[in-house]
């Protein structure tokens, strides 16, 4: 806990005490965002950074360190570089090492005896959550079957069962986090045509976000289904919706 809080200091500040802007250049995210002196930089982050590669970004006190991709995307600004962030990135990780030639295609890498999967940074127990440092890219001999392409799709998730460092990630290894138990009281917003109503109610069964479960009106006893849309609260009705897919996180190759 206290590496994680030094790490989140160490980057807000860094990110805070950004030179006055200039002229802005485009610049472009790099596909291996890797560090060699514990030091993030302008120019460890992007191509074609010129003379402003030197600036300070954050440092990285561990093996490495999650930035905030709008705070990255405005010291780039003031500093004097356009960085559009064209992916929607919501976070950056970048690791420790000596970044390496530009990624290849899969039919490369096949024809290299290799192929570029996500996989697991430490090994994780069961019901631990995944976050975005616990994963990496990594080449292997073979795709295993069922592998996740996607590291939002992992990010958040709950491990089902323990999971071992290296091993390539597959949507079976994780399960969304409960966050509407049996018995809890939830607030359901019914959507139609611009009405939004609001009700307390029952849960009658447990939920992640995104799945559909049974509540009971405490009033009328009567049951209706809702699709759970954070701790404690449901949406129901024409226009309800799980809400937004969420950003994308650049995750580090090694």
């Amino acid at each position: 806990m206290r590496h994680l809080i030094a790490a989140a200091l160490s980057a807000c500040l860094a990110l805070a005490a950004a030179p006055p802007a200039v002229a802005g250049m485009a610049v472009s995210l790099k596909s291996e965002t890797v560090d060699s002196d514990g030091m993030v930089t302008l120019g460890d982050l992007f191509e074609g950074a010129g003379g402003l590669a030197g600036v300070r970004v954050a440092a990285r006190p561990g093996p490495s360190v999650v930035l905030d991709a709008s705070a990255v995307q405005s010291l780039a600004h003031r500093s004097g570089l356009d960085w559009g962030n064209p992916d929607r990135l919501r976070r950056i990780i970048v690791r420790a090492g000596e970044a390496g030639p530009a990624p290849v295609s899969s039919q490369t890498q096949a024809r290299k005896g290799g192929v570029q999967v996500l996989a697991y940074t430490r090994s994780l127990s069961a019901g631990e959550e995944i976050r975005p440092e616990d994963l990496a890219w990594t080449r292997v001999a073979a795709a295993p079957a069922n592998p996740l392409r996607d590291a939002e799709g992992a990010i958040g998730m709950i491990a089902r069962r323990p999971l071992r460092e290296g091993a390539p990630i597959a949507a079976s290894d994780m399960s969304a986090p409960v966050v509407i138990q049996a018995g809890d009281l939830v607030t359901v917003v019914y959507e139609n045509g611009g009405i939004v109503l609001s009700m307390q109610v029952k849960a009658m069964s447990a939920g992640a976000v995104g799945e559909v479960i049974s509540l009971q009106n405490l009033a009328s006893r009567k049951t209706l289904q809702a699709v759970v849309t954070g701790p404690g609260q449901a949406a129901t009705g024409p226009d309800a919706a799980p809400g937004r897919a969420p950003a994308a996180t650049r995750i580090a190759r090694r």
